[in-house]
């Protein structure tokens, strides 16, 4: 997996994709979705450091069956909001407050 964090003025922005997903792009009903390396590109990370990245995030985009599955197993994201996008698990994730 790859993780990107930052800092916004509205708090930690963390990406994660898997990493064959890289550089891909989904077609979503005729709108694409892209997962570029200038909004996703970072370093790769085993589970345990995406899981701390998304346990420290304000907002989330998470993209993949690996990096979504992760979030969902640990309770970030419900299942249930996971969306298909062009073939591909993404969720996002968005903390109040």
């Amino acid at each position: 997996m790859i993780v990107n964090e930052r800092e916004t003025p509205e708090g930690r922005l963390v990406a994660v994709c898997d990493d064959e997903l890289l550089g891909e792009t989904f077609d979503n009903d005729g709108v694409p979705f892209e997962v570029t390396e200038e909004f996703y590109g970072g370093e790769h990370a085993g589970e345990d450091r995406v899981v701390a990245s998304l346990a420290r995030a304000r907002v989330a985009n998470i993209v993949g069956a690996h990096s979504v599955g992760l979030a969902v197993e640990h309770g970030f994201v419900e299942e249930a909001n996971v969306l298909d996008v062009g073939g591909t698990s993404h969720a996002q994730l968005v903390r109040l407050g």
